[in-house]
């Protein structure tokens, strides 16, 4: 381990109160769940933004809705319709008689925490606003360009494309999102458990326990987590296994690949492997960090062919085959 690790480690180990504090407050209202809210965290770290998928009913919206009450900060939530404007995410411009000049009216994208609920039900005039937003941190309406709050991020929920109702969403936009969040059904403890809580009118308040100060000290300190230059070539193997998988012994999957993942694959990768080591107490990042975030950053950077389809595979098993057959350091 690096002299800088060590010096982190006190650092860690105070922010990790702060985290459990907040994860304590979720846990008022989330019953388990514990991936997604940790991977909820990681994006705020990260400064990355999430992409939820799940059936209706799994409680997204809700953790979205309760980490964002537990942080001291903006919340908007837009719910997406196949009726929805661009004007009503990012805003528009209106004429003001009395002056003769137009003021620009700013939508909900202006705040800290966007939560955009159901996105894959808008179309695609609409997903393609959102682009600018989530990639410059700044939206144009007129001629002018207007910075978005810091921290900005958007967490998205999605309903599975086989629902009725639902658009794809545009491979630009979704290699935009850092993390793809698979969320499945809770096990029968934790659905007694949320039945018990939820089946009377009464919900459980959320105090806040961190501010965009506390966000921002976390971001500082996971960005001096200690990546060795090993960890670092192993990242790289791992997205090039994607692209070109003959050369790390992965013939079988050239015909099931379409796509391998794109550089932000790699970028991603070692940020989110950082903020891993970092919620794990850590000052530096193993290679069992990459291996746990990797799936929730390639899933939805791996375009799968007709093929793989045919034989019922899907983009996450062919990630575990990279993962168990590219070489660890």
């Amino acid at each position: 381990m690096s002299a800088i690790a060590e010096e982190l480690l006190p650092e860690i180990e105070s922010q990790a109160a702060s985290l459990q504090r907040l994860r304590e407050e979720v846990g008022k209202v989330i019953v388990g769940q514990r991936y997604m809210v940790d991977r909820l965290l990681m994006g705020l770290i990260a400064d990355g933004h999430i992409l939820l998928e799940g059936i209706p009913g799994l409680a997204k919206t809700t953790a979205v809705k309760t980490v964002a009450e537990a942080i001291q900060t903006g919340f908007s939530r837009i719910q997406f319709t196949p009726d929805l404007l661009p004007a009503d995410l990012i805003g528009t411009e209106i004429f003001r008689p009395q002056s003769h000049d137009f003021v620009v009216k700013k939508g909900p994208v202006f705040t800290n925490l966007l939560l955009a609920d159901e996105i894959n039900r808008a179309p695609a005039k609409v997903q393609s606003a959102l682009l600018e937003a989530m990639q410059e941190r700044q939206v144009t309406i007129g001629e002018e360009s207007h910075q978005l709050p810091d921290p900005f991020l958007v967490l998205a929920t999605q309903n599975p494309i086989e629902q009725e109702g639902t658009y794809p969403l545009p491979e630009a936009q979704v290699d935009r999102f850092m993390l793809k969040l698979r969320i499945s059904y809770p096990d029968k403890s934790e659905e007694k458990e949320i039945m018990r809580r939820m089946a009377h009118r009464h919900r459980p308040e959320v105090g806040a326990v961190l501010t965009p100060e506390d966000i921002r000290g976390m971001r500082e300190l996971a960005d001096q987590i200690y990546l060795d230059s090993k960890i670092e070539d192993y990242i790289v193997d791992v997205v090039f296994a994607s692209r070109e998988p003959a050369r790390y012994r992965l013939e079988k999957l050239e015909n099931l690949i379409e796509y391998g993942a794109s550089p932000r694959a790699s970028i991603y990768l070692a940020q989110a492997a950082k903020v891993h080591a970092f919620l794990s107490g850590r000052g530096y990042v193993t290679p069992q960090d990459v291996k746990t975030i990797g799936p929730d950053v390639l899933r939805h950077r791996i375009l799968i062919t007709y093929e793989a389809e045919a034989q019922e595979l899907d983009s996450d098993d062919l990630i575990r085959d990279i993962f168990n057959t590219v070489d660890v350091p």
